[in-house]
């Protein structure tokens, strides 16, 4: 593969420039009107529009994705064809993870029944951690591709290749979405039920030592 730097370097400056200023919308800025399917998307777009210019004709917010995301239970169903905010905030939470959980697994995190103040405070605290994970992101990034925007290198995980700045992004990608459903996974569970034989073992050395 070949890469021209110079090109590469203005891409990550942009769009370091735009996740920098990136956030997603609080509780009380998502209309509570009853929109229909159509304003809804539209919205949704406005409120996700952190893709590359190159890859917006890719649509991944689409009638009939929400209305299979109805159909399977992970959103609550619309009132009257009518879309509210609870309905939207779903779908950000949703659109802006599909990419890196299962549905399955995004049930999991977010249940179709919550009451609406329990999904307020979920919501606040997703919008929160969305905002300083992408922070740290950016950070990553910028620290990673030091040789590719010209900065001083101080880590091993700098590179001034843009083929190895991809391997590098795949790779942590892969296991950021291991980590979070192993994690999920263990929803509910105790030590007892949810961890492996050595696990228990080892904790039961320790509580031994003590």
């Amino acid at each position: 593969m070949q890469f021209d730097k110079e090109l590469i370097a203005g891409k990550l400056r942009r769009w370091e420039q735009y996740l920098t200023h990136y956030r997603l919308p609080d509780w009380e800025d998502i209309p509570d009107i009853g929109l229909y399917m159509d304003q809804v998307i539209t919205l949704l777009k406005n409120y996700l529009d952190y893709l590359p210019p190159e890859l917006k004709d890719e649509q991944f917010i689409t009638a009939a994705a929400i209305n299979n995301y109805v159909r399977k239970k992970i959103m609550p169903d619309p009132v009257k064809k009518r879309y509210y905010r609870n309905h939207i905030v779903y779908l950000i939470v949703i659109c802006s993870l599909k990419h890196s959980l299962s549905i399955p697994t995004l049930q999991t995190m977010i249940p179709v029944d919550l009451p609406e103040a329990e999904l307020r405070e979920f919501y606040t605290a997703y919008v929160r951690r969305h905002r300083l994970a992408t922070g740290y992101f950016v950070e990553q990034v910028r620290e990673s591709a030091a040789g590719i925007l010209d900065y001083a290198p101080d880590s091993e995980m700098a590179t001034g290749s843009t083929t190895e700045l991809i391997v590098s992004s795949a790779v942590i990608c892969g296991f950021s979405r291991l980590l979070a459903e192993k994690l999920l996974l263990l929803d509910g569970k105790t030590l007892e039920n949810g961890g492996s034989i050595q696990l228990r073992e080892e904790n039961k050395g320790q509580e031994n030592e003590e």
